[in-house]
């Protein structure tokens, strides 16, 4: 049986990724920063505490196969400039460790969570592909796309193979930031002047996107290169809201404000990333992922977000 380590395997995806590699036959290990209880379908601990470039990982990967590499210091809305240093503590040279380490220790796949925001923050004339030049914006972006670098350079050197899964925003059991708000101003029917809105988002559930990083720890095709993952089908901000309120039986109240206001009002209250986040597009190209990997997302946008509704009521104590 292959043994795999996934790191963050307590965080957002990690714990789904770790149940789904368990059903898979896999035997997983999952490194983590301090001892805590952990999620089903995880065999074995390995405390490596924070990650970063001193981290120690020989106890962690002895006799393993295959690394999953999901932490990271996340992307945080309006996160502090200094904090930047941060991110490449964390997400650069943590990640160069670990990739370094594994090589050593003979790892045979290396998998890299990375982000779609390598390529930039927004999409106007097409869908982002790996093969776009990329244009990071922020701290975090700017730590991925450097991290990526580092992956590539170790597995030439080494002759380790590596894989790198770049996904939009991702949404389930658990999520935080602009989707829990939706689900909030959805679930409390809130008028919201979001009507005007006609862009374009690509997101991909949790369960799709672990499923594609099961994928890519076998596939032949995976190495060497950068694969975009999203649920196949975008979405604009209003139909996204729609099919929430549909899955949680809410009325949907979408006022015509025009986004020239909208900007203006995100702007007046220190809120225009938000505001961006929900008036732009952002959609990424997977053609060459199901193509060349043979895949395609198992669940789909509707059974995804009846579930992530499901959660967000049991968790608000109404189901």
């Amino acid at each position: 049986m292959t043994r795999v380590l996934v790191t963050g395997a307590t965080g957002f995806v990690g714990q789904t990724l770790c149940g789904i590699l368990s059903r898979s036959g896999y035997i997983v290990r999952a490194a983590v920063r301090n001892e805590r209880p952990l999620p089903p379908g995880i065999a074995e601990t390995a405390v490596v505490g924070d990650i970063g470039q001193a981290t120690d990982w020989r106890a962690a990967l002895h006799g393993l196969d295959v690394v999953i590499h999901v932490a990271a210091r996340a992307h945080i809305l309006r996160d502090a400039g200094a904090n930047s240093n941060l991110y490449i503590e964390t997400n650069v040279h943590g990640t160069e460790r670990l990739a370094a380490a594994s090589a050593q220790a003979g790892i045979r796949r290396f998998v890299f969570l990375s982000s779609v925001k390598v390529n930039g923050e927004e999409t106007v004339a097409r869908a982002y592909t790996t093969d776009d030049e990329p244009q990071p914006r922020d701290a975090y972006g700017f730590s991925k796309w450097h991290a990526e670098q580092r992956v590539r350079d170790v597995a030439k050197r080494t002759g380790m193979e590596a894989v790198i899964v770049r996904p939009p925003l991702v949404y389930g059991p658990g999520v935080r930031a602009n989707f829990l708000r939706l689900l909030r101003w959805v679930d409390k029917e809130r008028p919201l002047p979001l009507g005007s809105i006609q862009n374009s988002r690509s997101l991909v559930s949790i369960w799709n996107l672990c499923d594609l990083l099961v994928r890519v720890l076998e596939h032949p095709r995976a190495p060497g290169h950068s694969w975009m993952v999203s649920d196949g089908e975008d979405l604009s901000t209003p139909e996204l809201i729609r099919r929430i309120a549909r899955a949680m039986k809410r009325r949907v109240r979408l006022a015509p404000v025009p986004i020239g206001v909208l900007t203006l009002f995100g702007a007046l209250t220190g809120r225009r990333g938000e505001v961006a986040r929900l008036s732009s597009s952002l959609a990424v190209n997977m053609s060459q992922t199901c193509r060349d990997l043979e895949w395609t997302p198992p669940m789909t946008v509707d059974e995804a977000i009846a579930r992530t509704v499901a959660w967000y009521l049991f968790e608000a104590g109404r189901q």
